[in-house]
């Protein structure tokens, strides 16, 4: 089953606002085993509208869109398909009723304008909206030779589209799927590039394979997506069962989580894991570490708190030997890092303290790239790493932190490996 959504309004073509609908929808479309091919985004404008639908018509089984169903000129939805059907708009009672007792509920006249709202094309079935005043639109486009185009025509508001969807959209295309579902997990991955980690699966991103791996980077967090088709969720899951246990073992501790889960999670269930706790001092990133464990519920006991140092004045205040270091080795250099956590740790009497240097002028035209410093403070030992400071200026503070939160993650996983 081919699927198509369209987002209708001049606010998503001039960028005004966000289209969050079709991202929503595409997942739920997935779920009921459609494939969706097309997402298309088209103004306020009837022959815009007219066409789009004819197009999507001929190309999906299922078409479903948002907006331009309410009361005004620009609303055009209903106008746009009694075009592709070649038929009028007649009024629906049943409709019209609703509609006028919302207005009375909220003990508001209802403009006659609103009428329209209640106007249908021809033939089509009216999906009811029980929390606001336009009704969707359910209606079949026929294909000579082909079944017909189903399409759907809900209202853009958000909490009003999900709700007709779950009690009138998705069993409709349930019905007519056969069953058939599809269902994804996604494995979370830090530490290497995109094409290395590909390089480390054997024949698995390979167009055509069931089920499917997709590989995304995002924030410099590289999402293996695992597709599969099948009767059931229980089938779908029970069929990645072999491609999930070859990706872990490949990929090994570059496998960090699995779904929602960032670094940050990991952190703090290997720190629950111990029953430790983690300071920071951060320079670089500029407290983008403590704001990332700070929004964790599950981190408040584990995360006691942070520094976010701006310059040489506030590392004073962290530690008495600043200048000396700053003097000599710069505050992008390891011993400040080194410095920095061991400080942090004492001041925060935690049982871990991670640092981050400063960042380093950053040069795109450097023949060799400067580093950015990391420090992990533990009562053992003082780690200390660099990376290259390399890549889009736009990901720099992102991956540093990540980076950052990744040294902590090894280090305890391994510790935690090695029984100590």
């Amino acid at each position: 089953m081919l699927a198509e959504v369209i987002s209708i309004g001049d606010e998503l073509t001039t960028g005004q606002r966000l289209d969050t609908n079709s991202q929503w929808l595409s997942e739920r479309l997935c779920e009921l085993g459609a494939r969706v091919l097309f997402h298309s985004t088209v103004a306020d404008d009837l022959e815009a509208n007219i066409r789009v639908f004819r197009e999507a018509a001929d190309r999906a089984d299922v078409v479903v869109s948002t907006g331009g169903l309410g009361p005004t000129e620009d609303d055009l939805t209903r106008q746009a398909l009694t075009g592709v059907l070649g038929v009028e708009l007649v009024l629906d009672q049943a409709s019209l009723d609703h509609i006028r007792d919302l207005f009375a509920r909220f003990m508001r006249d209802m403009p006659e304008r609103n009428v329209v709202q209640a106007m249908f094309p021809a033939g089509t079935r009216p999906i009811f909206n029980p929390a606001g005043t336009a009704p969707g639109i359910d209606v079949e486009i026929p294909r000579p030779g082909r079944t017909p185009c189903r399409i759907f025509a809900l209202p853009g508001v958000p909490a009003e589209m999900r709700e007709i969807w779950q009690a009138y959209v998705a069993p409709a295309i349930a019905a007519t799927s056969g069953g058939r579902v599809i269902r994804h997990r996604r494995i979370k991955c830090f530490g290497l590039g995109e094409s290395h980690v590909e390089a480390k699966l054997p024949d698995l991103i390979r167009r055509g394979r069931e089920p499917s791996v997709g590989i995304t980077v995002s924030g410099a967090t590289i999402t293996l997506r695992i597709t599969a088709a099948g009767s059931s969720s229980e089938a779908c899951l029970a069929s990645m069962e072999d491609t999930v246990r070859t990706i872990y073992d490949c990929l090994g501790e570059v496998v960090f989580g699995e779904e929602d889960d960032e670094l940050e999670h990991a952190v703090a269930r290997l720190l629950a894991d111990e029953g430790k706790t983690l300071a920071v001092a951060e320079w670089g990133t500029g407290g983008l570490v403590a704001h990332w464990l700070s929004d964790l519920p599950e981190a408040t006991p584990l995360f006691v708190g942070g520094s976010v140092i701006r310059n040489a004045a506030a590392l004073r205040g962290l530690m008495a030997n600043a200048d000396l270091l700053l003097a000599q080795h710069g505050p992008a250099s390891g011993p400040v890092a080194e410095a920095m956590a061991a400080a942090c740790r004492a001041n925060f009497h935690a049982d871990y303290a991670l640092a981050i240097s400063d960042f380093p002028e950053f040069d795109p035209k450097a023949a060799e790239p400067k580093r950015v410093y990391y420090a992990l403070s533990s009562p053992v030992a003082t780690l200390v790493r660099s990376v290259p400071f390399a890549g889009h200026p736009s990901i720099l503070k992102v991956r540093s932190a990540k980076q950052a939160l990744n040294l902590v993650r090894l280090a305890l996983l391994r510790q935690d490996q090695a029984g100590t």
